[in-house]
């Protein structure tokens, strides 16, 4: 194993060190040094060590956002299907939602309510709370209807980071599902929750007590949070990932294009909140 850090090598021996592996402040020296790369740098400068990575011929994971343009996203696209390799991203919500089995559920939801608030922290101040927090809810709005986004409203806030720090957007999709999402990263506690509405009832979740209710008559596993996946959804993340590149599976959990939606619809929802102003 190896880890880089162009800006601090201390802090990459720091981490590499003690799990056995060996730091790196040069890009080239890293990359010869790997099989597989993970991107866990500020997500402005994810397109710069993914396409380093792709471009030496290596499979690349990218912690969400994959990119902070649709322009950076595509060129990530691009070069991992000129070199036939695999990315796959961290959007890793959707290992919750696998557990839960809510993807099982044979009907398309009619109704989202997420509210996704976090206490003020020094991290990812380099995107807004939309691609910093909303977009968690907005992948998974896209995996759970196969329906398109069609408008987009939302109104938001600026305070410590000089970006949008709240957010709350509206989407309303080609088949009449609506979805909303409420985020904020300057919340006095942390609150996680999600409102679904189907035909044939409700799925209401309680994310930090880790509790839901259904009433919808399809059967949700109220055991999800002891699966071995969700104690340590990164590892399960990332573990998937490894199965795409090793051939073992036929994808990783959330693929680049999968990734790259989600970015679309988080950039629409930023567009909305400047022109609301």
């Amino acid at each position: 194993s190896a880890v880089l850090d162009t800006h601090h090598p201390d802090r990459a021996a720091a981490l590499a060190v003690p799990l056995g592996g060996r730091a790196f402040h040069k890009m080239d020296e890293f990359l010869e040094a790997c099989d597989v790369v993970t991107v866990a740098s500020p997500a402005s400068a994810h397109i710069e060590g993914a396409l380093a990575a792709l471009k030496a011929g290596k499979p690349v994971y990218i912690e969400k956002p994959i990119a902070i343009s649709l322009a950076d996203a595509d060129k990530i696209m691009a070069e991992a299907a000129k070199q036939n390799l695999v990315v796959a991203c961290g959007h890793q919500e959707r290992v919750v939602f696998q557990a839960m089995g809510l993807f099982d559920i044979p009907e398309q939801p009619l109704r989202l309510e997420s509210i996704r608030h976090g206490t003020p922290s020094e991290r990812s101040l380099d995107v807004s709370v939309v691609l910093d927090l909303m977009i968690h809810d907005l992948d998974l709005a896209l995996s759970l209807s196969t329906a398109q986004p069609v408008a987009v409203e939302g109104e938001g806030k600026v305070d410590f980071s000089g970006g949008w720090d709240q957010a709350r957007a509206e989407v309303t999709f080609d088949d009449g599902f609506t979805a909303v999402f409420d985020s904020s990263r300057m919340a006095l506690e942390r609150k996680r929750s999600m409102k679904l509405v189907y035909p044939s009832g409700e799925v209401e979740i309680d994310f930090i007590s880790r509790k839901f209710r259904n009433t919808t008559g399809f059967a949700l596993n109220r055991d999800y949070a002891d699966a071995p996946a969700v104690k340590d959804t990164l590892a399960t993340s990332v573990e998937g990932f490894l199965a795409a590149v090793r051939g073992q599976s036929p994808r990783p959990i959330v693929t680049a294009q999968e990734a790259a939606r989600a970015l679309d619809l988080a950039l629409a929802v930023e567009q909305a909140l400047e022109d609301r102003g």
